[in-house]
């Protein structure tokens, strides 16, 4: 994956400096022709070279029977651009001048004429160009010197097939190196932006193996990628510690439950063995005793089942609430009285108070009051037999507030997030109730199947408060 990455990236950086050599050769040649074909070094003023001017300086030079001379035009061309001119005969002696200089020859052999042409005149400081002008059936040559300091004029002689050969075996060195450049440079481009993704790859490998203890830097330009990873890889984490964490919670919650379970089982395994032993005669009172643990635990283990079933059925959205108008007031007052003719909670002291007689509610009445009874059994089992509980209903605004509360043993700052949990069973369970420990999560899922709100507010050897908070 590294290399395909590093070559998709070598392959495009290669293929642009192959486009942009591609584009520099035609723009040299461009160059080239165009500078060819037009003057190649234009004078200070006006859009003439010095070679243009020599050329076409002929029509300049005026013939009469009474002598030679320049036009004004002429005259004027040459103090521009700093230049002299010398008419010489078919012998080489001069005939006319014009702004001469002093060191400058009157008389010019062939190889004369021929080296002032090829070689700037160091004594005149002056490059010279050659003309002809045909006039009176005599022919003059005319030399023009430029006095340009930046005016120069090369002669090259050369081979044409040296030229081309020398020209193609430059050209592919040419592109050989600098293909070896471009690669070169490529790669290192390549590997600095691969290098980044070949990390988060890496990242998002360690990943999939539930490795969530990388960090990356945020940095360059992948720095919104890196920085969605760490986000991504936190969460992560976060969500494995809190799998982990309701793991264990399942494992001992299971092995509570199957403990609670395997002691009526036990009771009901004995009594039914010993009632069906021929062995043994039974009283009708021993039997009847012996029928009534048998069902008490049935009735237990019943419970237990009926807890998980609505617990699992809640939490999956898969129980349809049964609304309808119900006094909320009588509702949490037969929840109350129900728990005080509960034979086992018949000393304990719970008052109910409420601020108005009717408080009408569209609710589901059984698993309201599934949810109070499940609080006011917390509360009681919880504490000692001497703590007193307070049930209170209220109507407040377009809000009904039912709240469960006693001054008893509390519950530990560490436990307050994780009472309403599914598999969690409190450190203070009385052990008058082995229930399934889903009392408190089954509560919470029916208040928020309702739309409500559920809080708890505790203090160790303090007390509890647990409150309802549902919408009228």
């Amino acid at each position: 994956m590294k290399w395909r990455l590093t070559g998709r990236y070598l392959a495009s950086v290669v293929l642009i400096v192959v486009i942009v050599i591609f584009i520099n050769l035609f723009v040299i040649i461009g160059l080239y022709v165009y500078q060819s074909e037009s003057p190649k070094y234009p004078l200070r003023h006006g859009d003439h070279s010095a070679e243009a001017i020599t050329r076409s300086f002929g029509q300049e030079i005026v013939l009469s029977e009474s002598g030679m001379d320049i036009t004004g035009q002429g005259k004027e061309t040459l103090e521009r651009n700093q230049a002299w001119i010398q008419v010489l005969d078919e012998n080489g002696n001069q005939v006319y001048g014009f702004r001469v200089p002093r060191e400058a020859k009157t008389k010019y052999t062939p190889m004369d004429i021929v080296q002032t042409y090829k070689y700037m005149e160091k004594e005149l400081m002056s490059t010279v160009f050659i003309g002809e002008k045909q006039g009176n059936g005599e022919r003059y040559s005319y030399l023009i010197g430029f006095q340009d300091p930046y005016l120069e004029r090369n002669i090259f002689t050369y081979d044409i097939r040296k030229v081309g050969r020398f020209l193609q075996i430059g050209i592919v060195t040419v592109i050989c190196v600098d293909g070896f450049i471009a690669l070169c440079i490529a790669y290192l481009f390549s590997k600095r932006l691969t290098r980044p993704l070949s990390a988060l790859i890496d990242g998002i490998k360690q990943l999939a193996h539930k490795n969530y203890q990388l960090h990356h830097e945020t940095k360059g330009i992948y720095k919104d990628v890196f920085y969605n990873v760490n986000m991504l890889t936190e969460e992560l984490r976060a969500s494995e510690l809190e799998r982990k964490r309701l793991d264990r919670m399942k494992e001992e919650w299971i092995a509570n439950i199957s403990h609670d379970i395997k002691t009526p089982l036990a009771s009901i395994q004995g009594y039914a063995e010993m009632m069906r032993d021929r062995d043994y005669e039974f009283t009708v009172e021993e039997m009847r005793d012996y029928a009534e643990i048998i069902e008490r635990k049935s009735h237990y283990l019943k419970d237990v089942i009926e807890d998980l079933n609505l617990s699992t059925r809640l939490r999956n959205k898969g129980l349809t609430l049964n609304l309808k108008k119900v006094n909320i007031v009588s509702l949490v007052r037969s929840a109350v009285i129900d728990t005080l003719n509960d034979a086992r909670y018949g000393n304990r002291n719970i008052d109910f108070q409420y601020s108005e007689e009717v408080i009408l509610l569209e609710a589901d009445d059984i698993l309201i009051r599934r949810a109070v009874t499940n609080l006011i059994y917390n509360a009681v089992v919880h504490n000692d037999e001497d703590v007193s509980i307070l049930v209170t209903v209220e109507k407040k605004d377009d809000n009904v507030r039912i709240v469960v509360e006693d001054h008893g043993k509390g519950i530990r700052e560490e436990e307050l997030e994780r009472i309403f949990d599914r598999y969690y069973r409190g450190t203070h369970t009385g052990e008058l109730h082995k229930g399934s420990g889903l009392g408190l999560a089954i509560a919470n899922d029916i208040v928020k199947a309702h739309g409500g709100e559920i809080h708890v507010d505790s203090e160790l050897l303090r007390g509890t408060r647990i409150e309802i908070l549902l919408q009228a």
